[in-house]
């Protein structure tokens, strides 16, 4: 199932968008009249979309060296847009009256870790951490996009960030190849 959304969001969706434009309409309370059950699966999901998010930026954030190249601005271009995912995430969190998790300060230092481990063992080793983070990201946004009953815009949010990890992915393989 999770090819299958992957081909499914690479077509409808526009990557080379890094950061969507919003206006103050696109922001509304949300989960009103919800069903406890679907409140709860949709607050545990934008929790862990929320945390891995932040995980992501800062993999990108330590991986970043003061090299003035091409790999750099690539990596400010994905932390620039998993801190788009991030805000996409802990806005749903408050439009819905929930709050980010008190965990996700560990999340931080897994990134850290991650990011700045893999800066330490070379452009290979960063371009294989990023292929594979981003690779558990979308198979873990095709898990929640199929078994949680999101509200019409926050599914369109999720899945247009799903399909910019899918883009990250083909972009760290590609310079992956030519490294």
């Amino acid at each position: 199932m999770a090819e299958k959304q992957e081909s499914a969001t690479k077509t409808k969706y526009d990557v080379s968008i890094i950061r969507p434009q919003m206006r103050d309409a696109d922001f509304k309370m949300r989960g009103e009249g919800f069903p406890p059950e679907r409140l709860a699966a949709v607050r545990k999901g934008l929790r862990t979309l929320h945390t891995l998010e932040l995980m992501a930026q800062t993999i990108y954030k330590f991986q970043l060296t003061r090299e003035r190249n091409e790999v750099n601005r690539q990596l400010v271009a994905a932390m620039c847009n998993e801190m788009g995912h991030y805000q996409d995430f802990q806005i749903k969190l408050y439009e819905y009256g929930f709050r980010p998790s008190i965990l996700r300060a560990a999340y931080w230092m897994v990134g850290f870790a991650f990011g700045f481990g893999s800066r330490m063992l070379g452009k290979k080793a960063m371009f294989r951490t990023g292929i594979w983070v981003e690779s558990k990201a979308v198979h873990h946004y095709a898990e929640l996009l199929e078994t949680i009953d999101w509200d019409d815009e926050t599914r369109r949010v999720v899945e247009k960030d799903q399909a910019d990890e899918d883009g990250h992915i083909n972009r760290w393989r590609a310079m992956l190849a030519k490294a």
